[in-house]
């Protein structure tokens, strides 16, 4: 299994931007998916970033119809495994001070993660 690192860089213009490293020595290609709401996100693109080993631009368009009042969470995790890389969420309306609904949307996503796969799991060794 190849370890993945994702750090994010910025988000700019509408577009969130990352840089994602290969623990491997072994041609990889990564696959990369983002979820809004158990929704894959379109167009994203994983580059290989010139001159470099390993590494890869990752950008994530942020859809213009998913922004909305309250607190939006995007988790991007590799495809192969399900692992979590990395989430951002982002914050429309009104100002919410001491506002920990970003962390509950956030342990929410990740609970129904880690729900699909054990329910999985228990079908893979249910003989």
């Amino acid at each position: 299994m190849v370890d993945l690192t994702l750090t994010k860089m910025r988000i700019r213009a509408g577009v969130w931007e990352g840089v994602l490293t290969a623990d491997t020595d072994k041609p990889f290609q990564p696959e990369i998916e983002v979820l809004h709401l158990e929704t894959p996100v379109a167009g994203v693109t994983v580059k290989l970033a010139p001159d470099m080993q390993r590494t890869w631009h990752l950008r994530v368009p942020i859809p213009v119809e998913v922004l909305s009042d309250g607190v939006q969470t995007f988790l991007i995790r590799d495809k192969r495994n399900g692992a979590r890389l990395q989430s951002f969420a982002l914050i429309t309306g009104a100002v919410l001070e001491d506002d920990i609904r970003a962390e509950i949307d956030l342990l929410r996503a990740e609970l129904d993660m880690l729900k699909k796969a054990f329910r999985r799991h228990c079908l893979e060794t249910a003989d």
